[in-house]
């Protein structure tokens, strides 16, 4: 039931093997092992990056999502910082490393995975303590029995050896044993039916005790793809000829933001046509001829120096303060529109984090994002905590704090920079349909159908198993005490012993399969 080694094997497939070396002009294909602070690496378009680095030279947009969590690639200029195991998009990059490949985000990350899990849960140890000591006791009072009365008491050793042995089966922990077992086999069948896969009988017991779920954003309380929200039209333009535009001169890129706005022109039956003399301003934007005049699309930093933003600052700077992704379209004669994007929540979100708090849980959110769109979404999902732009090991260091401040802290998240928060969380949780081999290796329990509102119902039947179990606990150990007593005021016999051993053992067996409903 106790998985002590996880296999972690798909994390390391995220793991560079080689990197092209530049040196002297020369380039030369080595492990990444080999690699030393200082050296030049060139990264082509779609290649992952091999070491923490600093840009040197070029321009591309990098995907960080398998460290920061981010939904959309970043743009990487010269001096910014890139990391080990992120792909690399359409530009090639000189990087400068500085970190060697041991001490690499990346390898930190797969380190913290494999720290957190060896360790084990109190609870396991508890059990084990007390199923060695409880059978030593039964056994050496058992063996007193035998003998003190007849020494003592002037008991004849026939009477005596009948008493001991009826102390002995009264006193076995079967009902004890079986008060645990088949209420946590019931409710991880029980699970399982309605799409949550526990890795171990002993989260049941964390989740009942679970006072804080920190969720990831990007994939798990939100869609992990942009989505348009707003579209302005300026200078006598519609909305309509602005998203035909801006949809021909994405046509041609590969960058989530164009896939967005191309998505929401097919959905409002616009066509988008090809555009001529077609370039990609690496880092901002794009530039075409469409129905002969030039039009540019991208950051709303191109403007500045240019046409300045005129009509549509004060709508650019409202949008960017609610989180959201701002493209401006605009050609020699001015702005024609803006664009706005984000991360869309998932349906079921909010409804998931209501019935949380419902049961006396709050919610946390941890993401590699920026503030504001991270505050944007906490706001609309009724979240309490919001920590963002975090790497991964900023979010395990989240959860501890949470940990140290309310107890048992329950993590969801879906990514490959997620897995070290998993691990490090009392109960960790992917989304098995969407989810990283990475993260679905390190949860503890996971979300077979992606439907976060389940979370709540694992927390529930937590509380189920627990109840249960209790009930099963103080039953077996009233019912143990008493035929103890019986045995020495009563003289019970053997039969009846056994009668009332096994029969509290099959009622307590009975109490938990209740749990398979």
């Amino acid at each position: 039931m106790a998985r002590s080694h996880r296999d972690i094997s798909s994390l390391m497939e995220c793991k560079p093997e080689t990197a092209t070396l530049v040196r002297n002009g020369e380039e030369t294909v080595v492990p990444v092992e080999r690699l030393e602070v200082g050296d030049i690496v060139v990264v082509r378009p779609g290649e992952r990056i091999p070491a923490d680095g600093v840009v040197k030279e070029g321009a591309s947009a990098v995907n960080q999502a398998s460290i920061t969590g981010e939904s959309v690639p970043v743009d990487k200029m010269p001096g910014d910082d890139v990391f080990a195991g992120t792909m690399n998009g359409q530009g090639a990059l000189f990087v400068e490393v500085t970190q060697p490949s041991a001490s690499t985000l990346f390898a930190k990350i797969i380190r913290m995975v494999q720290e957190a899990q060896s360790e084990k849960p109190a609870s396991q140890r508890f059990i084990e303590r007390f199923e060695r000591i409880y059978a030593r006791i039964i056994l050496a009072a058992t063996a007193l029995l035998i003998v003190i009365p007849p020494l003592l008491l002037g008991w004849s050793w026939s009477q005596t050896f009948y008493k001991a042995m009826v102390f002995l089966v009264v006193a076995s922990p079967c009902a004890l044993v079986a008060s645990i077992m088949p209420a946590v086999l019931s409710a991880i069948s029980n699970g399982a039916r309605h799409g949550l896969l526990l890795k171990g009988g002993a989260y049941l017991e964390h989740l009942a005790e679970a006072k804080v779920v920190a969720f990831d954003k990007t994939g798990t309380l939100t869609e992990g793809r942009p989505v348009v929200t707003d579209l302005i039209a300026y200078g006598g333009k519609t909305e309509e000829e602005v998203l035909r535009i801006a949809a021909s001169l994405e046509s041609l890129s590969e960058h989530p933001l164009a896939e967005a706005v191309l998505r929401h022109a097919e959905e409002r039956s616009i066509r988008a046509e090809r555009p001529s003399d077609w370039t990609s301003l690496t880092g901002l934007g794009v530039q075409a001829q469409f129905e002969g005049e030039l039009w540019r699309i991208g950051k709303p930093a191109m403007l500045d120096g240019t046409i300045g933003r005129g009509p549509a600052e004060h709508d650019i700077e409202r949008l960017e303060g609610e989180g959201k992704t701002v493209v401006a379209l605009y050609s020699d004669r001015g702005i024609a529109g803006v664009i706005a994007m984000r991360d869309r929540l998932r349906p079921e979100a909010k409804a998931a984090i209501a019935r949380l708090r419902e049961l006396g849980v709050r919610v946390a959110m941890l993401t590699g994002d920026q503030s504001r769109t991270a505050y944007a979404i906490a706001a609309e999902a009724g979240i309490d905590f919001v920590y963002a732009e975090l790497l991964p090991q900023d979010k395990a260091e989240r959860i501890k704090e949470l940990q140290q401040s309310y107890g048992c802290v329950v993590m969801a998240g879906d990514g490959v920079n997620d897995a070290p928060a998993l691990a490090t969380a009392t109960v960790g949780v992917a989304m098995g349909a969407t989810g990283s081999d990475a993260a679905l290796e390190t949860a503890d329990l996971v979300l077979m159908n992606d439907d976060i509102g389940h979370i709540a119902t694992a927390v529930e039947l937590g509380r189920r198993t627990r109840a249960v179990v209790r009930q099963n606990l103080t039953f077996a150990i009233a019912v143990i005490a008493m035929l103890i007593f019986s045995n020495f005021a009563l003289d019970i016999a053997l039969p009846f012993g056994v009668v009332g051993h096994e029969g509290s053992t099959i009622l307590v067996i009975l109490n938990g399969l209740r749990l398979l409903r």
